[in-house]
């Protein structure tokens, strides 16, 4: 069944994005994203609206790993090259978190490689970021200690293969 949605008044922006970001905080990541795609469809650009976004699907990652993809289209979205990079690394950090804490086996190496990522990222913010501004810094640390405390977390180790020999 489909409807057809009701468009939110360009006056209402600022309270909705009020209310997107109590749903973050009340772990409704659902709600702030439906309430975020309505900012969207009347204010496509707006940058709150797309961080706040990237953020409610990243808090999805345990229960929907499919919404990683679309987390790092939005983050490609953002206008300022700090917040890409530093989003970016924020998406990449908690898709690897959450296949931490996601039941099943846990792929150390590629965990380990999801987080080196993301701190391949937070380093690229680090480099351009606003005086001030370490949040790069706690997040690269914050990935560094995942590691470090995991054992599992290995990087990943290309065995070489053997050339066939065919007749």
């Amino acid at each position: 069944m489909t409807f057809e949605l009701k468009t939110l008044h360009p006056d209402a922006v600022p309270r909705a994005l009020a209310k997107a970001e109590r749903y973050r905080l009340l772990n409704e990541p659902s709600q702030a994203e439906s309430i975020c795609r309505d900012v969207l469809a009347v204010d496509a650009a707006n940058q709150e609206a797309l961080t706040m976004l990237l953020l409610a699907l990243t808090e999805q990652f345990t229960d929907d790993p499919k919404s990683f993809a679309e987390a790092a289209r939005v983050a490609g979205q953002l206008h300022d090259d700090y917040d890409r990079a530093y989003y970016t690394g924020i998406v990449w950090e908690r898709r690897a978190k959450a296949h931490l804490k996601h039941d099943g086996p846990v792929l150390g190496g590629q965990v380990y490689d999801w987080l080196r990522e993301a701190m391949t990222w937070f380093e690229r913010a680090e480099a351009i970021r606003p005086a001030g501004n370490d949040d790069p810094l706690l997040r690269w640390n914050a990935c560094a200690r995942t590691v470090m405390r995991d054992h599992r977390l290995v990087p990943t180790v290309d065995e070489p293969t053997e050339p066939l020999l065919l007749e």
